[in-house]
C-alpha cells in the first residue's frame, strides 16, 4: 500500500517516538527547537490513517537561494528500513519538493560495520595499519542494503573520508550495555581506565547532577582553548535544557566532578528511552590526576544502565588508528571503556533542484575551503 507524508504535531511525534524502543534525540521536536537558525516541522508517514513512521526536518536556508531550503534530517527519519525504501522516500520527496527544498539531506541511524575493542587495539598496535576501515570487522547486512538502494536512487554520499564533517559523525564509539550488570561493564574495561575510576573514588572526587550551567560552561570554555576548538556560547546550552527538559524531565542531565570544593569535570548526557549519548565534556587542567572525566563517565554509564539502557554512546570518532595522526588519542581514549567502534550509513543527499543543489554544493566547497585555509 501507498505511504503518505504529512506533518504532525509535536505531541503526535512524542507518542509515535513513545512506541519506540528508542530514536535519535536529534530526531525529537525539542531538538527543533534548539536548532533556532533552522526552520523545523514534525512529519508522519502514514499507512491509511494508521502513523507508521515519523521524522523531525530541519529547513536550512541557503544565500541566494531565496526561499529554497535544505531539508535535512539528522539521524533519522524513524521509519521501517527493513522493505521498499522508494514506498518511505518517495512521498517524503514529493512533499518537501512542494514547499520548497532544493535537496533532502538524511542520515539513517543504520550501522554498516562494527568493530571490537580487542580488534581496534590490535589495528593501532599494527604499523602497517592506518584506518579503521583496513581492519576485518563486523558487516551489518541491513546498513550495507541501505547503502547500496540508497546510491541506485541517486542519493548522494556526503560522509568525508575522515569521518567528521559539517554534520554528523560516521564513525563512533558506542559501550554496549543491554543484559550486562557494572560488573560487566567494569570487566570490560582496560586496566587503565578501571584503575582511573578508582583512583578517582578514593581522591574523594564527588559527582553529582546538578543545573549550574554557567559553571560548566566557564570550564568548557577552559577546555576549548586548551584543546584547540570553538566552544558554544552559554545561551545555547541554556536553550538546550530549557527545550529537551520540558519534552522529558530525564531527557537531559548535567553531571559536574568536584575535588575540594574545585569543579574538575562536568559532561552533560542525554537520553531518549533506551539509548544514552555521552554529548559534551569540560575538564580542568588543574588537577588531572585526580580523574575528574572518568568519574563522570562512570556515573553516566552507571545511571543509563539503570535506566534500563541498550547503549552508551560516546559519540564521534575518526577512523584513523596511525600513532603520527592527532586524532588517535581520541580512539585510543575511548577504547578504554570496552565498546566497540561502529561505522554507520552516513549523510545521503537527494537533490530535487538539480541547478540549486549545484549552486549548493560550490558554496559549500568555497566555505570549506575558506576555512581551512584560516587554519
Amino acid at each position: 500500500m501507498t505511504l503518505s507524508v504529512a506533518p504532525i504535531s509535536s505531541a503526535e511525534h512524542l507518542a509515535y517516538i513513545g512506541t519506540q524502543r528508542s530514536v535519535s534525540f536529534l530526531q525529537t521536536p525539542a531538538w527543533g527547537r534548539v536548532k533556532t537558525e533552522w526552520r523545523s516541522e514534525s512529519l508522519g508517514w502514514y499507512d491509511g490513517p494508521r502513523l507508521v513512521g515519523a521524522g523531525l526536518v530541519l529547513h536550512r536556508p541557503v544565500p541566494r537561494l531565496e526561499r529554497h531550503t535544505l531539508a535535512y534530517l539528522p539521524e533519522g527519519p524513524s521509519i521501517d528500513w527493513t522493505g521498499d525504501l522508494s514506498r518511505w522516500l518517495d512521498p517524503l520527496a514529493a512533499y518537501l519538493k512542494a514547499q520548497g527544498a532544493f535537496a533532502i539531506r538524511l542520515v539513517p541511524p543504520l550501522r554498516t560495520h562494527s568493530w571490537s575493542a580487542d580488534q581496534v587495539k590490535a589495528g593501532i598496535a599494527d604499523p602497517e595499519v592506518a584506518r579503521l576501515t583496513e581492519v576485518p570487522g563486523a558487516v551489518d547486512v541491513l546498513g550495507a542494503r541501505v547503502t547500496s538502494r540508497l546510491s541506485a536512487a541517486g542519493w548522494l554520499p556526503q560522509s568525508p573520508e575522515d569521518g567528521f564533517g559539517a554534520g554528523q559523525p560516521q564513525f563512533k564509539y558506542e559501550v554496549p550495555l543491554a543484559g550486562r550488570s557494572e560488573d560487566d561493564v567494569l570487566r570490560g574495561m582496560n586496566q587503565l581506565w578501571r584503575r582511573n575510576i578508582k583512583k578517582a573514588a578514593k581522591a574523594g572526587v564527588e559527582v553529582t547532577a546538578g543545573d549550574d550551567l554557567k559553571a560548566f560552561h566557564d570550564l568548557y570554555v577552559h577546555t576549548a582553548a586548551r584543546d584547540h576548538f570553538t566552544p558554544r556560547p552559554l545561551g545555547y546550552f541554556e536553550t538546550m535544557f530549557a527545550a529537551m527538559s520540558a519534552e522529558d524531565p530525564e531527557r537531559i542531565k548535567l553531571y559536574l566532578a568536584h575535588h575540594s570544593g574545585d569543579l574538575v569535570a562536568a559532561t552533560i548526557l542525554v537520553r531518549v528511552g533506551a539509548y544514552a549519548w555521552y554529548s559534551y565534556g569540560a575538564s580542568a587542567t588543574e588537577k588531572r590526576d585526580v580523574r575528574g572525566s572518568n568519574a563522570c563517565q562512570w556515573a553516566m554509564i552507571r545511571d543509563s544502565l539503570a535506566a534500563g539502557c541498550d547503549v552508551y554512546d560516546l559519540r564521534g570518532i575518526t577512523p584513523t588508528l596511525s600513532a603520527d595522526d592527532p586524532h588517535v588519542g581520541l580512539i585510543q581514549f575511548k577504547v578504554g571503556t570496552g565498546g566497540q567502534a561502529v561505522r554507520y550509513v552516513g549523510e545521503w543527499d537527494l537533490p530535487l533542484r538539480p541547478v540549486m543543489y549545484r549552486a549548493f554544493d560550490l558554496y559549500m566547497r568555497r566555505r570549506e575551503h575558506l576555512r581551512n585555509k584560516r587554519k
